[in-house]
């Protein structure tokens, strides 16, 4: 099971991870389901996740995790959702994304009237201005050291885990009297506008916290030149306040007795957490939209273990599981009466990546340990059992089901890595003996488990291998406390976020201090882009970089699996990181 997701990417990856250009929509669909007004029965559902919730921010560097997106896409309303065939679908009882003009590329956001946040304030246009300084980048004019990822000249305000390029290039050019509806003007084409919702925190929330009054804010954001790392500006210290709140004040270890920090736009609300063990959510009565649930409470109950899930299913303990699929899992499963059990293909994949500093700063280094990573062996014995056509994951920016993946292994230099090469490791080496500190989630077993068989056939090479797995593992993503880290990155399935994400030396989820200039340039154009066989051809330009860098080895596509009661209704496979949850306002309860 993937741990960070990807954005837009957020996100086939923290969004993200594996290429998605083949996904890539012109524009939203046009043809939402009809809206009902299902009646929410007095009832509970439980769901079983595998990753514990650590703050109501899953836009920032901090909050980049699954299950943080998850409580997000259940609280917080947007413009839009993707549907289990990867289409963007609008949610119109929010408001609407229009396109007014192609040239330039002009996008009108337009809140439907009377929305409002749990607390009853109001959400306005000034709610759409902060989230698109804070998700765009557009005020930074840091230039960052390139070994440590901290600003040597000028400022970074939001510590954004997603890609801000394209974004970057726009302007706010008009703001309805009402603050009902702005317009976004892009200095360029930008092949991903259709999922630019604008939507992040309660700007009301964020001034307050900040210290700063809410209308100078918005006028600061709304008057502000654009950051120019050239020229860098003195700390616009208004900007720099509300910046410093959202990077780190929606973390929480558990519910803060002020409830201004996880404050609904959504469905759902939270009405209690208890650390490592549940939260549970309650009907949001402020809510508005269409996409109301037909049960009054969700329960999330945080369970690594997925032989645990099982048991909690198989007592009644917990409704739906989403665990980490092996063969002992799906074989204890289908021995369940009364469980329906779904699978499919995920989309996310494990991997494996180094860190361009200590030990790994040199080339023959990093190749040498590659050519000691079992990948093939992980396959047979992790993934085979649920899924017998499974294969070694060849491309870290397609999947297998993509048209160019084929292409882009025939040409990326994968088959350098093909088999285990002791020998060749050996002979790079020199007799060099390095230590390597690995990281990975210990509450993992497919990373447990990846890790053993890395620590023994790289010892067969000369490395010795610390094991610096963790159970807060995310957290020290790009901390010098390791030198290869095992991971996962799961994708919404739509947009082109991934390289400017992660593989950009500034993008915002490049953990391993990489820079590559031609990636950076192909970063900068995809966003630009809107031929897709062009996208794919520089992403296919861009896999074949990664690997003549040694940057890390994909390792294997998730397989997806997920159960539930057979009394429980409308759930439908979905691989992308809502996870089960996509659909939740279409589930219903046998009594």
């Amino acid at each position: 099971m993937s741990d960070k997701t990807t954005w837009r990417m957020r996100a086939l990856g923290v969004a993200a991870g594996v290429g998605v250009t083949a996904l890539v929509l012109a524009g939203c669909s046009t043809t939402p389901p009809e809206a009902e007004e299902p009646t929410a029965t007095d009832t509970a559902v439980t769901v079983a996740e595998t990753n514990e919730f650590t703050g109501t921010n899953s836009n920032s560097d901090n909050g980049n995790l699954d299950i943080n997106g998850k409580i997000d896409y259940l609280t917080k309303s947007t413009f839009y959702y993707v549907s289990d065939s990867y289409e963007v679908v609008p949610d119109e009882s929010f408001g609407t994304m229009e396109v007014v003009s192609e040239d330039p590329l002009q996008v009108k956001y337009t809140l439907n009237d009377g929305l409002v946040w749990s607390d009853g304030e109001p959400i306005t246009t000034d709610d759409l201005v902060f989230g698109w300084a804070a998700t765009s980048g557009v005020f930074d004019d840091a230039t960052l050291d390139p070994e440590t990822g901290e600003p040597t000249s000028g400022t970074k305000y939001f510590a954004y885990a997603g890609s801000t390029e394209g974004l970057k290039t726009s302007t706010i050019t008009e703001v309805a009297e009402d603050k009902l509806s702005l317009v976004l003007e892009y200095d360029e084409p930008f092949v991903d506008w259709n999922i630019q919702d604008l939507m992040d925190q309660p700007v009301h929330v964020v001034a307050e916290k900040a210290g700063v009054d809410q209308a100078e804010l918005i006028d600061t954001i709304l008057t502000s030149p654009r950051g120019d790392a050239a020229a860098p500006a003195p700390v616009n210290e208004t900007l720099k306040a509300a910046a410093d709140f959202w990077n780190s004040g929606f973390d929480m270890t558990s519910l803060p007795d002020d409830p201004s920090l996880y404050l609904s736009s959504g469905p759902w609300i939270i009405d209690s957490y208890e650390p490592t063990q549940s939260m549970t959510l309650k009907l949001n009565d402020k809510y508005t939209g269409d996409l109301k649930p037909q049960f009054s409470e969700l329960v999330i109950r945080f369970i690594g273990d997925a032989q645990a899930q099982v048991t909690a299913l198989q007592n009644g303990e917990v409704d739906i599981i989403a665990p980490q699929a092996s063969g002992d899992t799906l074989t204890a499963l289908q021995a369940i009466d009364g469980v329906e059990v779904l699978q499919g293909d995920a989309l996310n994949y494990d991997h494996l990546d180094l860190t361009f500093a200590g030990p790994f700063a040199e080339q023959n280094v990093r190749e040498a340990f590659l050519k000691t990573i079992p990948r093939q062996q992980l396959v047979d014995t992790l993934i085979k059992p649920v899924n017998p056509e499974a294969e070694v994951l060849n491309s870290q920016l397609f999947i297998p089901a993509q048209a160019p993946y084929e292409d882009a292994v025939a040409s990326n230099g994968s088959d350098a890595y093909a088999e285990v090469d002791i020998e060749g490791a050996k002979e790079l080496l020199a007799g060099a003996t390095p230590t390597i500190r690995l990281m990975y989630n210990i509450n993992n077993p497919n990373r447990v488990a990846a890790f053993e068989a890395i620590q023994a056939s790289a010892a067969e090479a000369g490395f010795v291998i610390e094991d610096v797995g963790r159970e807060d593992w995310s957290a020290q993503l790009g901390s010098d406390i390791y030198d290869a880290v095992i991971f996962g990155w799961i994708s919404p399935g739509v947009g082109n976020g991934t390289i400017p994400q992660i593989f950009a030396s500034f993008g915002g989820s490049n953990f391993n201090k990489y820079a590559n200039e031609r990636v950076d340039e192909i970063a900068r154009e995809i966003p630009t882009t809107l031929d897709l066989d062009t996208i794919d051809e520089l992403t296919i330009e861009a896999d074949g970089e990664l690997f003549a860098d040694a940057y890390g080895l994909p390792l294997f596509q998730g397989p997806g699996l997920e159960a539930h009661a057979d009394n429980i209704e409308g759930i439908t496979f979905m691989g992308n990181q809502t996870g089960v949850f996509w659909n939740f306002w279409e589930w219903t309860v046998a009594e």
